[in-house]
């Protein structure tokens, strides 16, 4: 979060061992900073206190993102508020949910929305991920069964969603988003849930559990940084377009990682 714990983040290159993990949704929490490293680049404020909980805030301040493992259950809170009476919304995501599925919905914070009407279901049938109805409630699960999706609609109207994968160990997380979460951002979270590509964590930073597979690789830390500060410049670029482009318009009055490439398999 703070200089102090980036500093040697990729110091050294001597080849280090990781895993490559796959489905991507069991391979546990991961490191924080691959959020919190591409909002800071974003132009958002680290609000965070010395050795205390992540927390980063948007530009405009309606936007807050929380990493918090010091109480229980612990885990991710997003927060959005807008103007009139329904502006506000909360995801809450759990400790073990891997970052690379919640950067899915924190990137997503940081662009404009898309023209076209967002879809959650897409990226889950794209995968084949099985979609049927349980009683008032539509459900998509993966097709290895750990991981799922599901949709409830109240009487009163309103959208609940809920996310989640467990093993049967007991390994696992679950997402929560209150009614009036932005849809184009569930989708997002949507599309790294059901992304089909494995993640890469160090030598015993995921769970033991028989229904992941892994593969050992060999990564020097100079590959890990450069992968890191290609996403950070990418946040940058993306952050300086907009920018730009907000101040060249016309006014209407008179103006005052593929991580998995370039690393060696061992066998």
């Amino acid at each position: 979060m703070k200089k102090k714990q980036r500093h040697g983040w990729g110091a050294g290159d001597q080849p280090e061992q990781h895993y490559l993990v796959q489905p991507r949704t069991l391979a546990g929490g991961g490191d924080i900073r691959h959020v919190s490293e591409f909002l800071r680049a974003s132009g958002w404020r680290d609000k965070s206190r010395t050795c205390g909980p992540l927390h980063m805030e948007s530009p405009d301040r309606t936007l807050r993102v929380a990493y918090d493992p010091y109480v229980l259950p612990g885990g991710w809170t997003i927060h959005g508020r807008a103007e009139g009476p329904n502006g506000e919304w909360t995801v809450q995501l759990g400790m073990q949910t891997p970052v690379e599925i919640i950067a899915g919905l924190t990137d997503a914070l940081t662009r404009p929305r898309a023209a076209h009407a967002p879809n959650v279901w897409a990226p889950l049938e794209e995968q084949e991920w099985d979609m049927r109805f349980e009683g008032a409630s539509y459900m998509a699960t993966s097709p290895d069964g750990t991981a799922w999706m599901q949709y409830h609609q109240s009487t009163d109207g309103s959208a609940m969603w809920w996310a989640g994968a467990k093993d049967k160990q007991g390994n696992g997380w679950a997402a929560h988003f209150t009614p009036n979460t932005p849809m184009h951002l569930v989708q997002a979270f949507s599309t790294e849930l059901a992304g089909p590509e494995p993640v890469m964590r160090p030598r015993g930073h995921f769970p033991l559990s028989a229904q992941i597979r892994t593969w050992s690789v060999s990564v020097k830390p100079s590959q890990l940084s450069a992968w890191q500060q290609a996403r950070i410049t990418a946040a940058r670029a993306s952050t300086w377009a907009r920018n730009s482009t907000k101040g060249s318009r016309p006014r209407a009055t008179a103006p005052p990682y593929s991580p998995a490439s370039g690393i060696r398999t061992r066998r």
